[in-house]
């Protein structure tokens, strides 16, 4: 039994923002209350000053098991989420082989459940092997237990094939979470385009490879009336389509990553790949439009992108380096330090987009402290001050731009089912 005494409860699900006790019981949320009695058998968690909030939901990351092991394992995944507070994550589908078919789906799940410590759901991929040719076996994957189709990392270019897709997913009350670049117009584009591109002599990426693809995507919900979710939004022009999307009923969601929010193209040194993602750092006003769209709920989700590469590819010539930079374990400082400290969003409404949003887009029984539900509880110091060292990461690889970065809030305390995970910062399983 555990008993979190004198914490600020945070449930967007059930709109409580007010200092509460809460129990634990074979790991089931038994009481939230005042002055609730403290049994004699009881672990007793002093949560004084601090948030007591719904085990966050990250529906965007990267494990690379199977096939890219030396990157990161569910292992060291899963512990690096833990340890950002994360009690769910949502690995992406391209692997090796891609989660494509039941058997690999099959595989995650059991690795997961003997080597994990936090809930894996997968993303399935929407064309085989990723290729943007022939649809993945959906139907079979969502037996076999994925959480949404995906071709993550890549833009499913055939717009016949991705309405096929998008029809198949409503029949298994799937969303489709897109990656909006078409790599037609992104071309061999390194950083967004603009003067700092060419001052440091990289070839930039224009916004209307986001912008387009939104709008092709957002068009085929509304003709197939499925669940659309937009990845990582980088760009004003993007987020005013989902905006005005939503404003017309189309079932469209939308999630932006903490890297975009808080650097912007001229944040980038000169050649230095952990810089390097996909889609780029974009301009100071982005950076502005997806605060706004943050406030307005234009944006319901903030996921991490967590992308795991070896320092072999990131120390090489910057147009050969991989996309991508891990996430997980500086999500929940860069979000107080960026949102909250500022007053861009208030504690419930940023905590809404890291639990109850992303579990009703994925139609998950989680993200809520509700009696009687499981207990996926994480547990926030919001007033912790200190500067982000990457040497300290669980995460099997280090690629990060935030190395050195004086930030403010950290995840104490990560309870899963019950079990905790993280205690008063250390991770304990």
């Amino acid at each position: 039994m555990i008993t979190i005494k004198n914490g600020r409860i945070l449930d967007p699900s059930n709109n409580i923002d007010e200092i509460l006790d809460l129990t634990i019981e074979n790991g089931v949320i038994t009481q939230l209350g005042k002055n609730l009695p403290t049994a004699e058998d009881s672990q007793v968690i002093n949560a004084q000053n601090m948030w007591v909030v719904p085990g966050l939901i990250d529906m965007h990351v990267h494990l690379r098991d199977p096939g890219y092991r030396h990157k990161e394992t569910i292992k060291t995944g899963t512990k690096a989420a833990a340890m950002g507070g994360f009690t769910t994550i949502c690995p992406m589908a391209n692997t090796n082989p891609v989660t494509d078919n039941e058997i690999v789906v099959e595989y995650i799940l059991s690795k997961a459940q003997k080597e994990g410590v936090v809930n894996v759901l997968p993303v399935g991929s929407v064309t085989k092997a990723m290729a943007g040719q022939e649809l993945s076996a959906i139907g079979e994957m969502a037996a076999a237990g994925i959480c949404a189709i995906s071709e993550d990392g890549k833009f499913v270019e055939n717009p016949a094939l991705l309405k096929t897709a998008m029809t198949y997913a409503k029949m298994f009350n799937l969303p489709v979470l897109s990656h909006c670049e078409d790599p037609r117009i992104t071309g061999s584009g390194q950083i967004n385009a603009g003067k700092y591109a060419e001052k440091i002599g990289l070839k930039g990426i224009i916004p209307e490879s986001e912008e387009i693809a939104v709008a092709r995507d957002i068009i085929l919900a509304k003709a197939t009336k499925s669940k659309l979710h937009i990845c990582h939004v980088s760009t004003a022009a993007a987020l005013q389509h989902i905006r005005n999307a939503k404003a017309a009923n189309i079932a469209v969601t939308a999630e932006v990553a903490p890297h975009h929010f808080t650097l912007h193209d001229e944040d980038i040194p000169p050649y230095n790949a952990n810089f390097k993602m996909s889609p780029p750092l974009r301009s100071a006003e982005d950076i502005s439009a997806i605060k706004a769209a943050l406030q307005d709920g234009t944006i319901d989700v903030i996921a991490t992108d967590h992308a795991p590469h070896h320092e072999d590819d990131k120390n090489c010539e910057f147009e050969q380096a991989q996309n991508g930079i891990i996430g997980l374990e500086t999500a929940v400082p860069l979000s107080i330090t960026e949102l909250i400290e500022p007053k861009i969003l208030t504690p419930l409404q940023w905590i809404s987009k890291l639990t109850c949003n992303p579990a009703k887009i994925l139609n998950l029984d989680k993200g809520t402290l509700t009696v009687g539900k499981i207990a996926d509880v994480t547990i926030i110091n919001p007033n912790i001050e200190y500067t982000i060292d990457k040497q300290k990461f669980v995460s099997l690889s280090k690629n990060t731009p935030f190395d050195g970065r004086k930030t403010k809030g950290k995840a104490l305390y990560t309870i899963v089912a019950g079990k905790i995970i993280v205690n008063a910062g250390e991770l304990v399983c």
